[in-house]
């Protein structure tokens, strides 16, 4: 059975400026994948997945063009509510960003905005979105702590917690590994791996290592100078590059960092 297309992008434009920086992008996404993304810096490759959660509307001088489908529904309809888009479609940064307050609160955030103050059912949350990022045993006696105090791999793991904890649709992690050492990468990687199942994942992949195992069911979309050039089943992809980059001991598209 073949998985549905959850997001379908269709002849999209996008200008930052005079700055043509996407090019008719069409581009279906399957819920309960995980997607990469791979090309150069400054390909497009965030610009894209901002058009997803509309990010690039608290972008100056930007103008789209197209049509972004979310379940269907064209996520550009002036009727749009952005605060219940952006529940759907969650987001994972490069950089760690926790709020400056407790763990706790880091992960209630979302679902406080969203009208949730019962303490017990915050608690449940709480709970449930460490447990899902794989933090909870490592903070579950420290949660009135200030997220600040915590390590690099866990403050990201947190703001997946606090991605996970208003219950997404598809979550958009822009480089989420870069800035974290190879130890720390396996596990998020991991991570994302087991969540994929739960709802449909979207990876921006230049700053990890593609021929991981922890992305086997994934497939990946090379982008350069705003367009979407091809894309191949994961395994197809790898074989292949492992043959080339054999060959050349080198694969520019790609940054291993």
């Amino acid at each position: 059975m073949e998985n549905k297309v959850k997001i379908s992008t269709q002849n999209l434009n996008l200008y930052y400026g005079e700055n043509h920086a996407l090019k008719n992008i069409n581009l279906d996404l399957y819920e309960n994948k995980i997607t990469a993304f791979i090309g150069p810096s400054g390909c497009g490759k965030s610009t894209y997945l901002k058009t997803l959660n509309r990010m690039n509307d608290l972008v100056p001088n930007v103008k789209i063009e197209g049509t972004v489908l979310l379940d269907g529904e064209d996520i550009y309809d002036p009727q749009v509510d952005t605060t219940l888009l952006r529940k759907k479609v969650g987001m994972v940064f490069q950089q760690p960003n926790p709020f400056p307050m407790s763990i706790y609160d880091n992960v209630a955030y979302g679902p406080r905005i969203h009208g949730i103050k019962n303490k017990a059912q915050l608690d449940e949350i709480v709970e449930r979105s460490l447990k899902g990022a794989a933090l909870w045993d490592e903070v579950s006696d420290r949660l009135k702590k200030s997220a600040l105090g915590l390590s690099g791999g866990q403050q990201q793991r947190l703001c997946i917690a606090r991605a996970l904890a208003v219950t997404p649709e598809l979550v958009i992690c822009d480089e989420p590994v870069s800035s974290l050492d190879y130890s720390i990468r396996k596990q998020i990687l991991h991570l994302l791996n087991e969540l994929q199942e739960k709802c449909c994942r979207e990876i921006h992949g230049s700053s990890f290592n593609p021929y991981s195992d922890e992305l086997t069911s994934g497939i990946f979309e090379k982008k350069c100078c705003g367009k979407t050039h091809q894309w191949a089943h994961q395994s197809d992809r790898c074989n292949r590059d492992r043959k080339d980059h054999a060959e050349r001991m080198t694969v520019s598209e790609i940054d291993h960092t």
